[in-house]
């Protein structure tokens, strides 16, 4: 039986020779073979990102349904999570889960875990406002890799399995899709798609924060607008994140090129959960209304007479569009 682990998140303010692969056969997105990216341990390695002849998967070495923990947080237990699994009743029953509040599933990206920067600025944010079941999921396992072929693949099987655990969840306490609000940052954006496809759209809200571009520009699984009955998304950095428009709104920050106060990639790619989490506490971030994406990233916005606010846990179902939003260096980041 797999340990479970209790999750105690700590708040705060947040090779160098090519691999031997056998002749190309699949090629999911245009541009090099290899990029560099951080390991678990923030050390560079060099990645391959594209699909090989040789490159057969075995699926019992991921299998969600068995090994996703599911790591929920309450007011009663705001700091300390309490494990979930699938179909794992028990568990359950000892929880504060409550089929009364609204459930916020948060999907980590790749490289990461219950515990990364990203659930640690979320929760609280989360909680600080309002009575929720927060759950974190853990899906290291089919995270963990520098093959990023082989996380996107496990990206679609643990959303799959997210799903069933949902179905699963509602037919034991009695909850409804309706209210759920899915949020994910880098892969785990897309990974929250995946889900709401699967329970036909009728999710509530989701929000992708960053999601992830390397092998999701030709993917059929990637985010799309009507993965649940709102969906947003965060645009803060397009080396690490996905480039044009993916949701019914999508907000580009700063252009989406370079962050005030940030000094890498990384560093603009992560400012979209801080982002997110300030607009849950004190709301601001009034994004203006653009032509397209196109005209977002240019900065090319001010003729239009449209606003809307970005983020926070109500849904703005029946808007649409493209907005364009300035945030400042430090916190508070939202410039109203």
């Amino acid at each position: 039986m797999k340990k479970l682990i209790l999750i105690v998140l700590g708040f705060s303010a947040l090779s160098t020779a090519l691999p031997a692969h056998e002749t190309l056969n699949v090629k999911l997105d245009e541009g090099l073979r290899y990029q560099y990216a951080k390991d678990s341990n923030r050390q560079i390695q060099l990645a391959d990102v594209q699909a090989t002849s040789g490159d057969t998967y075995d699926p019992a070495s991921f299998d969600p349904d068995v090994t996703n923990v599911y790591h929920l947080f309450t007011r009663t237990n705001p700091t300390i999570s309490q494990p979930i699994m699938y179909k794992n009743s028990n568990l359950l029953l000892q929880s504060s889960f409550n089929s009364n509040r609204r459930t916020i599933i948060l999907f980590h990206g790749s490289m990461g875990s219950p515990t990364s920067n990203f659930v640690r600025a979320v929760v609280p944010a989360l909680l600080s406002v309002e009575d929720l079941n927060v759950i974190a999921i853990d899906w290291t396992i089919g995270a963990n890799s520098l093959n990023y072929r082989l996380v996107n693949w496990n990206t679609v099987k643990s959303g799959q399995a997210v799903a069933r655990f949902i179905e699963w969840l509602n037919q034991e306490r009695g909850s409804t899709l309706e209210q759920f609000h899915l949020i994910g940052h880098g892969v785990g954006g897309h990974q929250a798609g995946i889900v709401g496809r699967n329970l036909n759209g009728q999710i509530s809200y989701i929000t992708g924060l960053n999601p992830s571009l390397i092998g999701w520009v030709n993917n059929v699984d990637r985010l799309s607008p009507n993965d649940a009955v709102y969906t947003e998304v965060l645009h803060t950095n397009f080396i690490h994140g996905y480039l044009g428009d993916l949701a019914q709104v999508d907000f580009y920050f700063n252009g989406a090129i370079s962050m005030p106060g940030c000094e890498s990639n990384e560093c603009d790619h992560e400012m979209s959960y801080l982002y997110f989490a300030e607009s849950i506490t004190s709301g601001g971030f009034t994004g203006r209304e653009c032509l397209n994406y196109y005209a977002a990233l240019l900065r090319m916005c001010d003729f239009h007479p449209g606003r809307l606010m970005m983020g926070g846990l109500i849904p703005k179902t029946g808007n649409a569009g493209v907005y364009f939003l300035e945030t400042n260096a430090d916190p508070p980041y939202s410039q109203g």
